[in-house]
């Protein structure tokens, strides 16, 4: 979502990188440069003058640190006063009630119901409690059936609203001897949109508030809206006093204005980033680590965490030892790769690696590296279980057979068997040197 902005960033401070000193005449094309790409990304205009004017000043107004370069220390005043903009640190949930109660408002269409369910799991993995689904739209008999679907799946208790005749201040105050009964820990209702804010969608979510206070109210708003996203926060706070945001479709391809600005705009923390639409798909919110990333500085620590996730650590020390041994197979390295996808890809995880995002792109232009690692994936897939043990059985006609199945040419066959021998060779070499230490290929 960010990759533009990014992009157009990075260039502009790449000029000032190498400055001795900095100076208001050495500064003041970057500054027009930065607030062209800020306002081209739709971040809002008054948002943008107020980061320059803090940027600026602090700036000149600066001495040099003597481990920095001018140009270092300039990008070090964009990258904080970002961080400040985007609201410094990430907010947790306040999940200290029993039950704790979290209201979901927003418009239609912008991915509440599956926000529901992607919070749950977030509460019961991250957060260690048990949480449970109150479905309070009783205008769309598909969302209550949407969310039971994906309770089920999650195995996460959901009150049963009845489909027709419900009205949400009732169900909603039905659903408090559910959730005793169940012993829910945290209870997430979701509540019904309409394409637009109006007074009788503001008095049914009032009338919800006041049935069963929450302890947060938060504002899942689609990030793919630009400036109507902060609008419509702003329309929401004011009715509801909302406590944080949610930012759904980050994965797609609008500019990142609304990220940038709705923080700064309303004064409400922005607490998580929808990155996609499976149910695991959901990020706690961290300001540095977003301003990281669209500064082209990597983000180390979500890689951290997302490795943390994915990875087994009794698989990883397996993994090890197959490779000191010379016994990793084709069927570990497809191993391998499903957890590379599970992560969110090989381009995701190089743009979190610090100076790697260009690489990213580069790659990208030549051969994209997802791609390829789909077409080996399905080369690996074409194979048997005895051939992915041991290649040195794939004779002719058995290479043929994959380059078949896996709909690519025996010549990729041929490229993959060399270079998966070659790379067992070195990295059996490596181990037996003492540097291999969690048994991972990537």
């Amino acid at each position: 979502m960010f990759e533009a902005l990014s992009d157009k960033l990075t260039g502009t401070l790449k000029k000032i990188r190498g400055q001795a000193r900095i100076t208001e005449s050495n500064i003041d094309e970057a500054i027009k440069e930065i607030r062209m790409s800020l306002l081209e990304a739709d971040v809002n205009f008054k948002v943008v003058k107020n980061f320059l004017e803090q940027v600026k000043t602090k700036a000149l107004g600066q001495e040099v640190l003597g481990s920095l370069t001018a140009g270092q220390q300039f990008v070090k005043i964009v990258h904080d006063e970002m961080v400040d903009m985007l609201g410094r640190d990430a907010v947790e949930l306040n999940i200290r009630a029993e039950p704790a109660v979290i209201l979901l408002v927003g418009l239609q269409g912008v991915g509440k119901t599956t926000t529901a369910a992607k919070l749950c799991l977030h509460v019961r993995q991250k957060l260690k409690k048990k949480p449970g689904l109150v479905p309070a739209d009783v205008y769309r008999p598909a969302a209550i059936e949407q969310l039971s679907i994906l309770a089920k799946q999650n195995n996460v208790p959901v009150y049963p609203t009845p489909t027709t005749g419900a009205k949400p201040r009732e169900l909603v105050a039905a659903a408090k001897a559910w959730a005793k009964q169940e012993l829910v820990e945290v209870v997430i209702v979701d509540t019904a949109g309409r394409l637009q804010i109006d007074e009788a969608l503001m008095t049914e979510l009032r009338d919800i508030k006041a049935e069963w206070p929450p302890t947060e109210i938060l504002l899942v708003a689609d990030a793919m809206l630009g400036q109507q996203s902060v609008q419509v926060a702003e329309g929401f706070h004011q009715q509801l006093g909302l406590t944080g945001l949610v930012l759904t479709k980050i994965d797609g391809d609008a500019r990142g204005g609304a990220a940038l600005s709705i923080r700064a705009a309303t004064g409400v923390p922005i607490k998580f980033l929808g990155v996609g639409e499976k149910v695991a798909n959901l990020e706690v919110f961290h300001p540095d680590r977003l301003a990281g990333r669209i500064l082209g500085m990597g983000d180390v620590l979500s890689l951290v965490e997302k490795v943390q996730d994915v990875i087994d650590e009794k698989d990883a020390k397996e993994s090890a030892k197959k490779i000191s041994k010379g016994a990793f197979t084709l069927e570990d390295f497809l191993k391998q790769i499903q957890m590379m996808k599970k992560m969110g890809g090989l381009e995701s995880i190089m743009k979190m690696i610090p100076g790697m995002g260009n690489m990213s792109k580069q790659l990208k232009s030549m051969a994209p590296p997802d791609q390829e690692m789909k077409r080996i994936e399905a080369i690996i897939r074409s194979m048997t279980p005895a051939e992915r043990q041991n290649p040195k059985i794939l004779n002719g006609s058995r290479r043929l057979r994959i380059a078949t199945g896996s709909g690519t040419e025996v010549k990729d066959i041929n490229r993959l068997v060399d270079q998966f021998s070659q790379a067992q060779k070195m990295m059996s070499q490596f181990m037996k040197m003492g540097g291999g230490r969690g048994g991972r290929l990537f």
